[in-house]
């Protein structure tokens, strides 16, 4: 086979391959493992100042409605913000929320809650319940970890949304 039809068909097999490649991107074949960092500097400002800005992408859009929406009584505090901020950072989960992601940790969790139920807690899930089913009730008591929310305590990565358990580090 001469120089030029070899070159021909590797020209030709690539574009092949790279089509392949592309139409499964379409398709949705090329999910992400992981949810991702937070990208909204209000949501980190505001929510960040107190607890981890919980990725988005782990709770569905019914979830972060009633988070929301109940702002007066957020877990035994008031985290009431103006109305202006509080939309602005609504409209981020919203549109950032499970439904909306490919990551295989979003549409694993999402698929772990019931279609009528809004959990507000991300612990409250069965998928956070299987991925932690292992680790005693104590462990979370820790005045080092404090209570299950507090992914930061174990999953160094947590903030830029990879929970590898691989990479998890629990503290003494």
């Amino acid at each position: 086979m001469n120089h030029l039809k070899k070159i021909s068909l590797a020209v030709l097999f690539s574009g092949i391959i790279s089509s392949f490649a592309m139409a499964g991107e379409a398709r949705g074949a090329g999910a992400t493992a992981v949810p991702g960092q937070v990208s909204s500097k209000s949501y980190l400002k505001e929510c960040g100042a107190c607890h981890l800005a919980f990725q988005p992408q782990l709770l569905p859009k019914r979830s972060w409605e009633k988070i929301m929406s109940t702002l007066d009584k957020h877990f035994g505090d008031s985290a009431t913000l103006d109305e202006d901020t509080r939309s602005e950072i609504l409209a981020y989960l919203i549109t950032n929320s499970a439904e909306t992601s490919s990551s295989k940790v979003s549409k694993k969790m999402l698929a772990s809650i019931g279609k009528a139920q809004a959990p507000l807690r991300i612990t409250e899930t069965a998928y956070f319940k299987r991925k932690h089913r292992e680790v005693q009730a104590g462990v979370f008591k820790r005045k080092s970890i404090g209570s299950p929310a507090n992914c930061t305590a174990c999953h160094p990565m947590a903030e830029k949304g990879n929970y590898d358990e691989h990479k998890v580090k629990i503290p003494k």
